[in-house]
């Protein structure tokens, strides 16, 4: 068997609210820096041997405190950092609705069909968060990946077999915990957007 611990980074700092933001780097807020170290004590008794994250500073910060219980070190890896706006990034919701109304009007209506000008569609996250995950759990019996929630929702539609569009009734809180176990190849979902886990 093998298990990943899959975390969405803790809250983000207040200079992210409102804004388009995948690829621009913002830190955790001092409540999810807290938030963080809960996670790690919730997790305190768990044996993972290694902390994946995302290479944003919000996932980075949120791993720092997951990877010093278990003395080890945050491993980065770049696809299951989150999806890129592209010329989205940075500019708020309000201002691309009047920009772009067509766009934004299909984005707000059917999500993972989009490909944003200058970055990324769902089916690139995906693709290549879904290949990140099955890299990892092969090398580890159990181990935690801070990542984002588009990048959770991706990983959780392949596993259960979801529609694309289904993946957005999926709650991903910030800082929430998914388990998902490998039973002879075939994944169980254990907890989904939890706030701690048990052995």
């Amino acid at each position: 068997m093998s298990r990943l611990i899959l975390v969405r980074h803790a809250e983000p700092v207040d200079d992210a609210h409102g804004l388009c933001y995948g690829s621009l780097d913002f830190g955790i807020s001092p409540a999810g820096h807290e938030h963080a170290r809960r996670i790690a004590t919730a997790l305190e008794g768990i044996d993972y041997g290694a902390v994946y994250a995302s290479p944003r500073r919000r996932a980075r910060e949120t791993a720092e405190p997951l990877a010093l219980v278990q003395g080890l070190e945050v491993v980065i890896d770049d696809d299951v950092r989150e999806i890129d706006f592209g010329d989205f990034e940075g500019r708020r919701y309000e201002e691309i609705e009047a920009a772009e109304p067509v766009l934004y009007r299909e984005w707000m209506e059917s999500p993972t069909t989009v490909r944003f000008p200058g970055g990324e569609s769902y089916t690139d996250v995906s693709v290549r968060a879904v290949g990140a995950f099955e890299r990892i759990r092969a090398a580890h019996s159990c181990a935690v990946v801070v990542t984002h929630g588009g990048v959770i929702r991706a990983g959780l539609a392949a596993w259960l077999a979801m529609p694309g569009p289904a993946i957005f009734r999926l709650g991903q809180s910030y800082g929430g915990l998914t388990v998902v176990d490998w039973v002879e190849d075939i994944p169980l979902v254990r907890l989904m957007n939890g706030e701690s886990i048990t052995r």
